[in-house]
């Protein structure tokens, strides 16, 4: 009685961490997602996520952070934005605007990272500015890179996403198979039920008679 008190509670415990690990992969998939999201498409507010990929702004925004970035309409000396690098337009660059040269075709901005000693040597229009970042995250950036990779892709996407669907298919089927018990027992009597059981042992005895038989005839065929 005590082994199967304890064989119980160890059931319920691993069942309990099971839940908690299943809640825990469940929001990291979220999080992804939702990192994912905001760095390739605008939402509302023309809102955008963007990861730094080096230590040209530190201290003040670390080497792996994400940014979340705004156009303005207007751009102030002193903002950190986030411009596209004539170089690779594929990855953007934060840093800090550092002057601003007003002209009649329309103003051209210098920016600098904090981390660098001099200015950047390319002068951008307010177009090539993707927007003002109002904030950073530091590491996640790490996770917005590494989850456009092909292994980031099967590591934090597919994977948990097969746990979660053949957690729910498993827990689908385990309650279905309850529901359909417990039906089973309100419609059938007493009698019924032993009837049942007699038949379910019947068919083990069948079952086991045409193992065995097949057995024999194989041998004494041989």
């Amino acid at each position: 009685m005590a082994n199967k008190k304890k064989k119980r509670n160890i059931f319920a415990l691993l069942q309990k961490l099971g839940n908690i690990f299943y809640g825990l992969v469940f929001i990291v998939l979220l999080l992804v997602a939702a990192i994912v999201a905001f760095s390739t498409f605008k939402f509302p507010g023309n809102y955008r996520l963007f990861s730094v990929q080096s230590g040209s702004m530190e201290p003040t925004i670390k080497v792996g952070s994400i940014v979340l970035v705004k156009p303005q309409s207007n751009y102030r000396k002193g903002d950190i934005v986030t411009v596209t690098d004539p170089q690779n337009r594929r990855s953007p660059v934060t840093h800090r605007i550092f002057s601003i040269e007003e002209a009649t075709a329309g103003a051209t901005f210098q920016t600098k990272g904090d981390a660098n000693k001099t200015p950047d040597a390319e002068k951008r229009l307010q177009k090539d500015i993707l927007g003002k970042v109002y904030f950073s995250i530091p590491y996640l950036g790490y996770v917005s890179s590494y989850s456009k990779t092909r292994d980031g892709l099967i590591f934090l996407v597919i994977i948990p996403v097969t746990i979660i669907v053949y957690s729910e298919m498993v827990t689908i089927k385990n309650e279905t198979v309850k529901l359909l018990k417990d039906r089973k027992k309100r419609k059938l009597s007493g009698k019924e039920k032993l009837e049942v059981e007699i038949g379910e042992e019947e068919i083990k005895v069948e079952k086991w008679w045409h193992k065995l038989w097949k057995t024999l005839f194989k041998k004494k065929n041989d």
